[in-house]
């Protein structure tokens, strides 16, 4: 579940979102410009998905993103979604290296070829999901991050830049807010007594407090971690699927 689109008041900056976006893309290339052909071929941290399987995935989302920007679907569906990621999963690393630059390179002139009013328009996303088309280069730039944490090749949780990951804790707060696979509501607090709402609505006596640090929330929060460093009064429920 994924909640609306924030006001455009409280809107983040597209601009910077996408200058982040390109160091991000850098610190990605320079990653898979290490890999050769068989550890590109090797499982990564996501279950089911080889390396070559993420970057795949990585380089049709720019596409797909590409798309939601024109104003048409996403995906043309679910099924053909995985079955393109299947598709270019098994290629060399050099054709990976060609197709993510590639792709990249085209969404990011989208990006700046968007004007201040282009950014404030209502765009679709996948299943139904609607925000507004200046939350796109952040969400490239969630994938971007996460994505090349889960290549397992040694960038991790706690080499993500530290203005993303405040960024991404309140991003899945806001996400996991309300959803209705979350049974108990939900208190996040980082070790500096900062904190977050999430999960289902309910009095104070209810809410399970979940205390870290925010890369600790954050791995939790997005499937990169089963709780590890958070500490809770009773176990951690089973978060939502992304």
């Amino acid at each position: 579940m994924t909640p609306p689109a924030n006001p455009a008041a409280n809107a983040p900056d597209p601009a910077a979102d996408a200058a982040a976006l390109r160091s991000a893309t850098d610190r990605l290339l320079a990653a898979v410009e290490q890999l050769d052909d068989a550890t590109a071929a090797k499982p990564s941290l996501l279950p089911g998905w080889t390396r070559g399987h993420v970057l795949a995935h990585l380089a049709r989302n720019a596409d797909a993103l590409l798309n939601v920007l024109a104003g048409r679907p996403m995906y043309a569906s679910a099924e053909s979604r995985d079955d393109d990621i299947e598709r270019d999963a098994h290629r060399s690393v050099r054709e990976h290296l060609a197709d993510l630059r590639e792709s990249g390179a085209r969404l990011d002139g989208a990006f700046a070829a968007q004007r201040d009013t282009d950014w404030e328009r209502t765009v679709e996303l996948r299943n139904g999901v609607t925000d507004g088309a200046y939350s796109l280069p952040f969400r490239r730039w969630i994938e971007v991050e996460l994505h090349h944490v889960d290549l397992g090749v040694g960038y991790a949780m706690d080499d993500l830049p530290a203005t993303f990951i405040e960024r991404e804790l309140a991003n899945m707060a806001r996400r996991f807010q309300g959803h209705p696979g979350i049974a108990v509501p939900i208190e996040l607090r980082t070790e500096d007594g900062v904190s977050w709402h999430t999960g289902a609505a309910g009095d104070g006596a209810k809410t399970l407090v979940v205390a870290g640090s925010p890369t600790a929330l954050v791995a939790w929060l997005t499937g990169r971690s089963t709780g590890t460093g958070l500490s809770a009064r009773d176990p951690l429920p089973e978060l939502p699927a992304l």
